[in-house]
């Protein structure tokens, strides 16, 4: 599967893909290009020890007529269980899909890739609702380059972890320079599996080909570069709320057009929109959200930050900082197969909370913060939060202090490397 000069990094999602196989005929992962799907397939298909999967690349040009011309014959002549690389080239396949679902009603019986959500996930809601289960993967979280995939979403723990658990002073090089040559270099697998390879080389074409590949059929010739510069603009804004108008100004486009662009990024998982939290649940969605790559090499790349050295001590140092910390903790939940129940908090006297997680009834505060000192002086947005009569949990301040300490009975420092290496609860 790898030759001999790469190392294959186990993936959180590894587990989750097998348990949903056992509960759907098809399984479905998605994710933007070159995060590692197939393989990630590949390593499951070892796993299934019973299994004979057999696999197939729809990017064969050949075996892509096929499947779009004859779906029928495709599935005769390729034997299920079978992997299917790349599925989004070929809609045609689904009702056939469906069709065999029906008649075998069994689980596992098709796995499936798709980097291209856009069409992709309509025809999938319209044929196999019921019979799949729909994954989606990132890049290489923190615990995974770290080799301790085997994590559970991070929450905030009910009490400090026990002296020693999560413990990664002696393995972990806590430098800023280390760390910020980590944002640096990004998430992408092949950045890992090949170390040798040149990030500023890797993402020019990644772009290129995520231009050419995906977003070309959805856009104007003309507008390839209009969408470029409008992914340039947006990265520079990381971590901030999205104001459309502000970019629409800035390109030279229609507002709607930026929405447009933003809904195709967003779709195939190069950003996150965070929605603010409000206690009414009809309010959420119309206010602003803030937006975040999802990968900060590529943020970087895009905002011309070339070494580490610069970065730490450049005007993005702490919007990147926020954006890395923000999709780790994205990755967490996404990682397991669950919805990340992830907001902001902003009020009308503009008092800010990075993330507020929201679950068993709880809201959960979370600021990030780049200090190794921190104090309950970063963490009065809390105190506003409260003042609206919200059921709060604990809470935390995400930083560079190395270990995890109480600052309140309910608010604790939590160190940047240790809520993504051991599961915090």
């Amino acid at each position: 599967m790898n030759d001999s000069h790469q190392q294959y990094y186990i993936r959180t999602l590894q587990k989750k893909v097998l348990e949903t196989s056992q509960s759907f005929s098809v399984v479905l992962i998605t994710g933007p290009r070159q995060v590692g799907k197939t393989t990630l397939f590949l390593q499951c298909m070892e796993l299934e020890k019973s299994l004979k999967r057999s696999y197939i690349s729809l990017d064969d040009m050949k075996v892509r007529h096929l499947a779009k011309t004859d779906p029928e014959l495709f599935l005769q002549t390729y034997r299920f269980p079978i992997l299917i690389d790349e599925v989004q080239y070929a809609p045609e396949l689904f009702p056939y899909i469906k069709i065999m679902c029906d008649r075998e009603q069994k689980s596992g019986l098709f796995w499936l890739t798709g980097s291209q959500q856009f069409s992709m996930m309509h025809h999938i809601s319209e044929s196999l609702a019921g019979r799949v289960g729909i994954l989606q993967l990132q890049g290489l979280s923190q615990s995974e380059i770290n080799f301790t995939p085997d994590i559970a979403p991070f929450i905030i723990p009910e009490s400090l972890p026990i002296s020693g658990e999560n413990d990664t002073e002696e393995k972990t090089d806590y430098s800023l320079k280390t760390l910020y040559a980590r944002f640096l270099r990004g998430s992408y697998p092949a950045l890992y599996s090949r170390p040798q390879t040149d990030t500023e080389t890797f993402y020019s074409s990644y772009i290129q080909t995520y231009l050419e590949r995906d977003v070309r059929s959805l856009l104007r010739v003309k507008e390839q570069h209009s969408f470029f510069e409008c992914m340039r603009v947006l990265a520079s804004r990381t971590g901030q709320l999205l104001n459309y108008n502000d970019v629409s100004r800035d390109i030279g486009v229609s507002v709607n057009t930026v929405k447009s662009w933003v809904s195709i990024l967003e779709t195939s998982g190069v950003v996150y929109l965070l929605q603010p939290w409000s206690s009414n649940l009809t309010n959420r969605a119309i206010k602003t959200p803030k937006l975040y790559f999802l990968d900060t090499g590529l943020c970087c790349f895009l905002t011309g930050w070339k070494t580490a050295e610069t970065l730490m001590d450049g005007i993005m140092n702490g919007s990147i900082f926020e954006t890395y910390v923000v999709s780790e903790v994205l990755k967490s939940w996404i990682h397991n197969g669950k919805i990340p129940p992830l907001y902001f908090y902003r009020d009308k006297e503009k008092h800010e909370i990075d993330i507020l997680m929201e679950y068993e009834g709880l809201v959960h505060p979370v600021e990030i913060k780049k200090t190794a000192n921190p104090d309950l002086s970063m963490t009065k947005g809390f105190r506003s939060l409260e003042k609206t009569g919200v059921k709060m949990g604990k809470g935390a301040v995400i930083c560079l202090y190395p270990s995890y300490l109480p600052l309140s009975r309910s608010i604790f420092s939590v160190p940047l490397w240790n809520p993504f290496t051991v599961s915090a609860h």
